[in-house]
């Protein structure tokens, strides 16, 4: 439906790096709270198979980001790839955060200190972050 990040062709993997990148910041949202659930995982492969990652690979993206996301010690990590993409792209990238923050129908203090930080790392308005996390908290509750 978006396919944010289409494919290009590069030689040997013509997969976007910032799927992966994308993969990482979902994850990292859904462990923030020390509760990594089914309904998360299910959420991040449903949102990067929206974004445009190939079905065939989604496990292995997945893998990846998980292992990455475990070795990062920062959110500056995933964000550098994906801050130059365009605004509309972020909001989903934001939105599919929201979507996971919400899973569990709450966000706690670790959590919305991410989002605030997340806006000011990929140049977001905290007002868009703000009627972008009402959208998704309405469709939860």
């Amino acid at each position: 439906m978006f396919n944010i990040f289409k494919k290009e062709e590069t030689g040997k993997d013509n997969k976007h790096p910032s799927i992966l990148a994308v993969a990482c910041l979902l994850i990292h949202s859904a462990k923030i709270d020390q509760n990594y659930t089914d309904k998360e995982r299910k959420i991040i492969k449903d949102s990067i198979i929206e974004m445009g990652a190939n079905r065939e690979e989604i496990d292995k993206i997945i893998q990846d980001a998980e292992n990455r996301e475990k070795d990062s010690n920062q959110i500056l990590d995933f964000t550098r790839e994906i801050k130059n993409i365009n605004e509309v792209d972020k909001k989903i990238i934001i939105e599919a955060l929201w979507d996971i923050i919400y899973s569990d129908k709450d966000a706690d203090m670790y959590e919305t200190n991410l989002m605030r930080r997340l806006s000011g790392l990929l140049y977001l308005d905290p007002k868009v972050v703000g009627d972008i996390k009402e959208k998704v908290r309405q469709k939860k509750i």
